[in-house]
């Protein structure tokens, strides 16, 4: 197994994450000051903000090397 490909690839999926992540925080942006605003919309927006949020977590995780102390 090619380790610098698997961590290419988790870079590339990373930055991936954090572009939607923060296109859906402008959404969420938009939709809240919208005035009339879809309530469950905005929920769903956010619950998926969240789960990408948790998957560049892991993915951030698995970056760091494991330190045998």
């Amino acid at each position: 197994m090619n380790d610098v490909g698997d961590e290419a690839d988790v870079t590339a999926r990373l930055e991936m994450l954090r572009v939607e992540h923060r296109d859906l925080d402008a959404a969420i942006g938009a939709l809240a000051g919208g005035g009339g605003s879809d309530q469950l919309q905005l929920m769903r927006l956010k619950k998926r903000k969240l789960r990408l949020r948790d998957e560049i977590a892991l993915l951030e995780d698995q970056m760091i090397p494991d330190i045998i102390a």
